[in-house]
């Protein structure tokens, strides 16, 4: 039995979310909402709550059938999502273009 969560819009930039992504991809649900409680990254907040997330839709989904001892994080991506661009002046009538990125955050878990 398979379950996600899905976080779109999370303001933080992809690169930054999968540095704590890729620590917890494999792991059970348990040892990995642990380790993310811990870690001092804002990313490892976000994660830990889709994690959780993704868990209680599994258990709502089978029905009671499946414990959060038999979960295991079988996918976690981290995509790119919308790009707000804001300009910075410069001097002599310069602008540099400054990125605001967001991201995607996509938790399945599976009891296999």
């Amino acid at each position: 039995m398979e379950a996600r969560a899905l976080i779109r819009g999370i303001p933080m930039s992809p690169r930054k979310m999968r540095v704590v992504a890729n620590l917890v991809r494999g792991q059970q649900v348990e040892a990995a909402v642990g380790m993310l409680d811990l870690m001092p990254k804002r990313a490892a907040r976000l994660i830990s709550k889709a994690v959780k997330s993704a868990a209680s839709n599994a258990e709502e989904k089978s029905g009671g059938d499946v414990s959060v001892e038999d979960l295991r994080i079988a996918i976690i991506t981290v995509d790119g999502g919308t790009i707000a661009k804001r300009w910075m002046p410069r001097s002599m009538g310069r602008a540099n273009r400054i990125n605001h990125r967001t991201s995607h955050l996509t938790v399945v878990v599976s009891d296999e």
